[in-house]
């Protein structure tokens, strides 16, 4: 009989440490460890003997492919690689209010109306609740099955009767609690339980399982990190408060392509889908201006526009201001190091804001360029090229690298109507608008400000 004490588990990362202290030293958050029972350990004596026998199969062997459940939300539908996966586990997270329960709503009873049986179970919202959401949907006629329950044992005696449904929805695997396990809903110990025994049945009933996740205050979905691993899918629901948008990313998927994003628009009647995002951020940028320019990006195997908006002002403190929204604060000293270093361009006595337009972050190198285009239109107060796009990496010593999916780049920028691309040299080809070192990016706006003055 294996004694049951206690450990103390950090509830930001999961690390158990043998007794109360005031900082995890795995991640260094303050207060966040909590005394909880110990989990049974794996007796004792286990022989090779005594297992069941596996089942081998070599890699030649020809499976068939994922059946898919069709969500009828396009965008959720490209995200996930195609719609939900029978027997697969799907845990979504973002920020609270971003529209997590209303998208799964939605989806889930679109996956009703197609006749398979969906259930929504909320541990967080009455029946009443999810009712008066539904109506505001405009969804009240969908056949989605409603509860509330926050007992992993009552919601497993539910699910894993015949007929199991097609797809199931728990919002929030942080409100359910084991009752064999003393801890409070949302523990590290609680949570992980609680997440194993649901996907254990989904695999058992081939059901599709949508887990929803909260968020800690550094946008990481709250619980142990293993609660990722044990899902065939993540996503993230990203936006900023004050905009319309929101973006559904994928950092993992088995059944998909990873980084894929979905664009939505936060309306009065829910979340609609955004088919072209880029001519959607373009719509909302203004006249000509300093300091603004067009980066034609890729979000997954999607191509985007999106506006980069730089702000450069005189600075009276010893250690100038730099703010940055939508993209890397690291990345943006990199760049003004740069310029400095290699250019000659000072920035040591300028406050310097930067923004991407639109809600949206950025989070792939070749931006950098366009951040630098930006910097240097809003420091020489000279507009960039109306019709121009700008991609491209900047290395330490100043060169500007290609990257990756050109064609699809150019492609969007051409459908959009812009007629030229800035971005790096190629040797195989001349290109009138080719940078190899960044210095040829400062030369175009000092000329340009030249033929103007």
């Amino acid at each position: 009989m294996v004694k049951s004490t206690s450990s103390f588990i950090c509830q930001e990362c999961g690390a158990v440490h043998p007794k109360w202290m005031g900082k995890c030293e795995a991640c260094g958050a303050w207060n966040t460890i909590v005394e909880e029972a110990a989990r049974e350990a794996v007796p004792k004596g286990i022989s090779a003997g005594k297992g069941k026998k596996l089942a081998f199969s070599s890699l030649s062997d020809a499976g068939e492919e994922a059946p898919r459940i069709p969500t009828l939300v396009a965008e959720l539908d490209r995200v996930l690689g195609g719609g939900l996966v029978e027997g697969s586990a799907i845990l979504i997270g973002g920020d609270p209010g971003i529209g997590k329960s209303t998208l799964l709503l939605q989806a889930v009873a679109a996956t009703a109306k197609q006749g398979f049986g969906s259930a929504y179970i909320s541990g967080e919202e009455s029946v009443q609740q999810i009712r008066l959401r539904a109506k505001r949907l405009g969804l009240v006629d969908a056949p989605v099955q409603l509860a509330a329950a926050n007992s992993v044992r009552d919601i497993l005696g539910s699910l894993d009767n015949s007929p199991a449904p097609r797809v199931a929805v728990i919002d929030s695997v942080q409100t359910l609690y084991v009752d064999s396990i003393e801890s409070a809903p949302g523990t590290v110990t609680q949570v992980r339980a609680s997440a194993s025994e649901l996907i254990r049945m989904a695999k058992r009933r081939n059901t599709c399982l949508l887990l929803v996740g909260h968020v800690t205050k550094d946008g990481q979905i709250a619980g142990p990190r293993v609660l990722e691993h044990m899902v065939d899918t993540v996503l993230y629901f990203e936006g900023e408060r004050g905009h319309p948008f929101r973006i559904l990313r994928a950092v993992k998927n088995r059944f998909g392509g990873t980084e894929e994003i979905g664009v939505f628009e936060m309306g009065d009647q829910g979340l609609s889908e955004v088919s072209n995002p880029s001519a959607l951020f373009m719509a909302q940028r203004g006249e000509q201006v300093s300091g603004s320019v067009v980066f034609a990006g890729m979000e997954g195997s999607r191509p985007m526009l999106v506006e980069i908006q730089a702000l450069v002002a005189p600075s009276f403190m010893a250690t100038p201001r730099r703010a940055v929204v939508g993209w890397d604060t690291n990345r943006l000293a990199m760049i003004l190091a740069v310029l400095d270093a290699r250019c000659g361009v000072r920035f040591h006595d300028k406050e310097v804001y930067l923004n991407v337009a639109g809600g949206f972050k950025i989070g792939e190198p070749a931006a950098d360029l366009a951040v630098a285009a930006a910097l240097l239109s809003a420091l020489l107060n000279r507009p960039a090229p109306q019709d121009a796009v700008f991609f491209g990496e900047i290395g330490l010593s100043g060169e500007v690298r290609p990257v990756a999916r050109t064609d699809a780049r150019l492609k969007e920028a051409q459908k959009l109507g812009f007629s030229r691309a800035i971005h790096a040299a190629s040797g195989k080809e001349k290109q009138p608008d080719g940078m190899k070192h960044l210095q040829d990016m400062v030369r175009l706006f000092r000329r340009e400000q030249e033929l103007v003055s």
